[in-house]
C-alpha cells in the first residue's frame, strides 16, 4: 500500500489508556449535551454536530476497545490474532452513522420549507461548550502524541469538529440577532453531507478489508512481474492478497520452478521472493507453494 496507507487508529498509539478514555466519556457528555440543547433549542444543526461529536467518541472508544483485544495474541480459536475486532466494531458504528445521517438530511429538508422557531442564545452557548471541549480534546491527543504522523490527522480531524461548532456557533448569533432561520437547516445539510460523505468512504475501506480484498493501492500485474522477473522462477500463479488489517498485508501462490531445481535453490529464491515482496510491496506474511515443472515453460 506503500504512503497512501491509513489506519483507524486516530493517532492513539502513544496516548494512555487513561486520557483515552477521558477524552471518550468527555465527547460522548458533549454529545448528549449538544443533543438535548438541541431539542429545546429547536436546532437541527446543534443535533447534527452532537452526531459529528458521537461520531469522534465512538472511533475514539473503537480504538480504545480494539487496543485492548489486539494486546491478546494469537490462539488456536484465532490464529490470526484480534486486530479485527476493531474493524467488526468500526463497520457497525459507520453504518449506525449513515442512517442518522439519512435521518438529519431528512429532518433538515423538512425544515427550510415548514420552518419552526428556533433559540438563538441556546444555540450559541452549546456550540461555545462544543468548540472549546473539540479544541481541548484536539490539544490533549497532540500533546500526547507528539512526533506521531497518526495524531496529526487525528488533530487535523477534530480541528474540522472545532469548525463545524464554530459554524454552529456563528449560525446561532445570526439566528439570534438577524432572525435567518433558514440558516439552520444550511449547516445541519452540509454537516450531515461531511458525516455521509466521511462514513461512506470509511465504509467502502472497512468493507474491503473484512472482505479480503487486495489492497487499494497494490499493483498485482507489477506484482506478478516482479517475482517472474526472480532468477529460477518459471512462473507464478494462484496469488491471493489481502489484507490482514490496515497495518497489514498478506499473500498466498503458487510458484513454479524448473524441474532439476535442488532443495538449496528452492529455498534461495523463496527468500529472495521474500524479501522482495517485504521491501517493494510491504507485504510482511506470505506463504509460498512451490512446484516443478517438467517442460520448464512459463504458465501453469
Amino acid at each position: 500500500m506503500g504512503s497512501h496507507q491509513h489506519t483507524h487508529s486516530h493517532g492513539t498509539e502513544n496516548v494512555s489508556d487513561a486520557v483515552l478514555l477521558w477524552t471518550v466519556i468527555v465527547n460522548l457528555g458533549l454529545s448528549a449535551f449538544e443533543f438535548v440543547a438541541g431539542l429545546i433549542s429547536g436546532s437541527v444543526a446543534l443535533m447534527a454536530d452532537a452526531l459529528h461529536n458521537t461520531n469522534d467518541a465512538g472511533a475514539l472508544l473503537i480504538a480504545y476497545i480494539a487496543r485492548k483485544i489486539s494486546r491478546k495474541k494469537a490462539d488456536a480459536q484465532f490464529t490470526f490474532g484480534y486486530r479485527r475486532a476493531e474493524l467488526i466494531g468500526a463497520l457497525i458504528q459507520l453504518t449506525a452513522l449513515i442512517v442518522v445521517g439519512l435521518c438529519l438530511i431528512y429532518e433538515a429538508t423538512h425544515r427550510i420549507f415548514n420552518p419552526e422557531p428556533l433559540q438563538g442564545g441556546w444555540i450559541m452557548a452549546a456550540a461555545t461548550v462544543a468548540l472549546l471541549v473539540d479544541l481541548v480534546t484536539a490539544w490533549l491527543l497532540w500533546s500526547m502524541s507528539k512526533g506521531s504522523l497518526n495524531v496529526k490527522a487525528a488533530f487535523l480531524h477534530n480541528l474540522t469538529d472545532a469548525a463545524a461548532s464554530g459554524a454552529v456557533l456563528l449560525g446561532g448569533a445570526a439566528i439570534h440577532w438577524l432572525n435567518w432561520t433558514w440558516i439552520d437547516p444550511a449547516l445541519t445539510l452540509v454537516i450531515a453531507s461531511y458525516i455521509l460523505w466521511m462514513s461512506w468512504g470509511m465504509l467502502l475501506r472497512t468493507s474491503r478489508i473484512l472482505m479480503e480484498g487486495s489492497p487499494e493501492a497494490m499493483d498485482i500485474e507489477a506484482l506478478k512481474d516482479a517475482v517472474d522477473a526472480v532468477e529460477g522462477v518459471s512462473s507464478l500463479y494462484n496469488v491471493h492478497v489481502w489484507e490482514l488489517d490496515e497495518g497489514r498485508n498478506a499473500l498466498e501462490a503458487h510458484i513454479l520452478v524448473a524441474s532439476h531445481t535442488q532443495i538449496e535453490q528452492i529455498n534461495s529464491i523463496k527468500k529472495a521472493i521474500k524479501d522482495l515482496l517485504k521491501e517493494r510491496f510491504e507485504i510482511d506474511h506470505s506463504t509460498l507453494e512451490f512446484g516443478t515443472s517438467r517442460s520448464d515453460t512459463k504458465g501453469c
